[in-house]
């Protein structure tokens, strides 16, 4: 019956309609999430989020507030049927300058008044997990994520582009592990996801125990990012347009593909294929699986899924 009533309601209702109003329904349910101070949110396209790093004065720098708040953003577009890809980019002249050394000051204040050593390990373990979790929060959000860089992606902002499944650039962007620099080691993601996104171990160690500035180039060859843009802006509408061929497939068959390849990439390829073939069991019995499998047959229309 579902499958009915979403077929008579795309014949009823004009394309360009639709898209109307899956855009205006997506706006208004968005309203909410422009209430974060360090993330602007839109919907320019349907069922596509664009989450926009916007802390440009400080060259988006991730405050305490900021990785707060990707947690949250990202925990609530998981869980958002109104979202099924999502493009990720930063406001202003850089993508990120990385960690705000201001709140690492902040924190070595607080730090300052508890003279116990256990306890100031308590702190500083509580601060670490909430940075680890903000970053992981992209990783484990079932919806694609799609990072775009401009100019400096520094740090932190490894972590982060790292925790996406497909990242973009700029020819002017450039990179840096650059904890070593501060005297410290990476510890939200970069040692642990910066290797497998390369495939290189050797060049990834001495990435990471140099600090060593690379160039869009070399990303590229390296296989941080699959694509080179010339500027910004069409680097932004290949991320968005790709967000929505993204968003026009069944979203069963997306999240599926992606909790796979998550599940798969740190394990022994059996473990992989049996995860799959448990999902598959309940998933190839969807209606996504009858009306995409019909499209392809008859060359018609493209289906339209209804939310997940």
């Amino acid at each position: 019956m579902l499958t009915t009533r979403l077929l008579v309601t795309k014949m009823a209702m004009p394309s360009n309609v639709l898209i109307r109003n899956l855009c205006s329904a997506a706006q208004a349910k968005v309203k909410h999430h422009n209430s974060f101070k360090t993330l602007q949110i839109t919907t320019p396209k349907p069922f596509v989020f664009h989450v926009e790093l916007h802390r440009p004065k400080r060259y988006n720098a991730f405050s305490k507030e900021m990785w707060i708040e990707i947690k949250n953003c990202f925990d609530e577009l998981a869980v958002n049927p109104d979202c099924r890809a999502i493009v990720v980019s930063g406001a202003g002249k850089h993508f990120t300058a990385g960690i705000d050394l201001t709140d690492v000051i902040s924190l070595g204040t607080e730090m300052s008044d508890v003279d116990d050593v256990a306890r100031k390990g308590m702190i500083l373990g509580r601060t670490i997990k909430l940075y680890q979790e903000s970053m992981s929060a992209l990783e484990n959000c079932p919806k694609p994520v799609i990072v775009a860089v401009h100019s400096a992606c520094i740090g932190a902002g490894v972590d982060l582009i790292t925790a996406a499944d497909i990242r973009y650039c700029t020819t002017d962007a450039f990179f840096q592990v650059k904890e070593v620099d501060i005297g410290m080691a990476a510890d939200v993601g970069s040692l642990q996801r910066f290797p497998k996104a390369i495939g290189s171990q050797s060049l990834a160690r001495e990435l990471c125990y140099t600090g060593r500035r690379f160039e869009s180039s070399e990303a590229n060859s390296c296989g941080l990012v699959s694509k080179v843009f010339p500027d910004k802006d069409h680097m932004l509408q290949s991320a968005l347009e790709l967000a929505n061929n993204i968003a026009e497939k069944s979203p069963i068959a997306v999240q599926a593909t992606k909790a796979n390849v998550v599940y798969s990439q740190s394990r022994p390829n059996q473990d992989g294929l049996d995860q799959i073939r448990e999902m598959n069991k309940l998933y190839l019995q969807s209606e996504d699986f009858v009306n995409a499998a019909s499209a392809q047959l008859t060359k018609g229309e493209k289906p339209i899924f209804s939310k997940l």
